[in-house]
């Protein structure tokens, strides 16, 4: 088992920056990112394999945010520009012993979740 916690989520105005960060009890090989918003589905954001070799994003998010992993600590963080009010929503920390691409189905590790609310 892998328990993950985030930090760093709150109230940022559009334009804005926040960084949003998640520690992981132990290292594994994928960590990153998906966000729900309610009445949508959960929805990828960012993820990024043990040495960043692999890192992907989201369509919506690319240009603006960016993952970046630190393995001594086991964490990954989210830096996060530009900010827009549809980029309000509760971001989970997501970890998979394998690369799993963008399908949350395929991590078996979750958060609890922090809030990231983008006023216009």
């Amino acid at each position: 088992q892998v328990q993950l916690v985030e930090s760093g989520g709150g109230l940022v105005q559009a334009g804005g920056s926040l960084r949003v960060s998640c520690v992981a009890s132990r290292s594994t090989y994928a960590m990153g990112w998906f966000r729900l918003t309610p009445g949508k589905e959960r929805e990828f954001v960012a993820m990024s394999s043990w040495n960043g070799g692999s890192i992907a994003y989201a369509e919506s998010v690319k240009g603006r945010f960016t993952i970046s992993r630190d393995n001594a600590k086991n964490t990954v963080s989210l830096q996060m520009s530009s900010l827009k009010p549809e980029d309000t929503a509760v971001y989970y920390c997501a970890a998979a012993e394998a690369w799993t691409g963008p399908s949350d189905l395929g991590y078996p590790y979750w958060g609890q979740g922090t809030q990231v609310t983008v006023s216009s």
